[in-house]
């Protein structure tokens, strides 16, 4: 398993603090739901997760670990590593899909899942049946091997680049606004899907949405960001979290 720390994390864009972190951790084997306002950090976060983007300050660890869930940053066994010293082995673990600029539109879906597949060195054999695992939330489009990326509906796009997110069965899982652009059927069958992902392979996922209700529905612990800084960690989701946000948001 794999769990992520934040320490001391700086990112300002110009005069604007886009992120200021000054310590957390985001815990193996937990969903986990990031909430916040337009603006307040949410995708330089993940950006910074990813080091896809360099911070003004601090930096961004990650450990592994065979502790069972809901292990925190003290009970943590294994020593840590800096992401942006050792990308190489990051990949092994982690993956995402944050936007568009995550495919290559001008293959079709199959040529996509296949690319990652090579990638990430994965038989041709397994990649068909880790293709197939996904089928009830792929759509006939996806599959039939014809349609190029750049021709599909924005749905059926967010749907090639969350399955290919997966695809190499990551042990940290990052989607920005992953229930945006799908319809009620699809993002029911999204939450069904990233569930049993995280069970079948004590896996964490971090979410960002703007849909309160399903993502306190999907995550064991939802974080509030606002103006950067994470404001709020709620770690027992009950039937009074969605209420407490709907007031916070008032």
């Amino acid at each position: 398993m794999v769990a992520i720390f934040v320490n001391k994390l700086i990112k300002t864009f110009g005069d604007k603090t886009a992120v200021s972190i000054p310590e957390f951790c985001f815990p193996s084997n937990e969903i986990i739901g990031l909430v916040g306002n337009n603006g307040a950090g949410k995708t330089t976060l993940f950006r910074l997760i990813l080091n896809l983007i360099k911070a003004d300050g601090g930096e961004v660890d990650f450990c592994l670990s065979d502790e069972t869930n809901n292990q925190r940053e003290d009970k943590l066994s294994l020593s840590s590593t800096r992401v942006s010293h050792l990308e190489e082995s990051w990949k092994n673990y982690v993956s995402a899909y944050l936007d568009e600029s995550f495919l290559i539109d001008f293959l079709t879906p199959r040529e996509f899942f296949t690319f990652i597949g090579k990638v990430n060195n994965i038989e041709e054999g397994r990649l068909e049946e880790r293709i197939k695992s996904f089928s009830p939330f792929l759509s006939e489009d996806i599959l039939n091997g014809k349609t190029y990326i750049r021709e599909l509906s924005a749905g059926n796009k967010q749907k090639v680049g969350i399955a290919a997110a997966l695809l190499h069965y990551p042990k940290f899982v990052i989607l920005d606004e992953p229930f945006n652009f799908l319809d009620p059927s699809s993002q029911n069958q999204l939450k069904d899907l990233l569930s049993k992902y995280r069970q079948q392979h004590q896996a964490s996922i971090l979410i960002s949405s703007h849909n309160l209700h399903h993502t306190t529905d999907i995550s064991d612990r939802i974080i509030l960001m606002e103006k950067g800084a994470i404001v709020k960690d709620i770690d027992k989701i009950n039937e009074t979290t969605i209420k407490e946000l709907e007031n916070y948001f008032l």
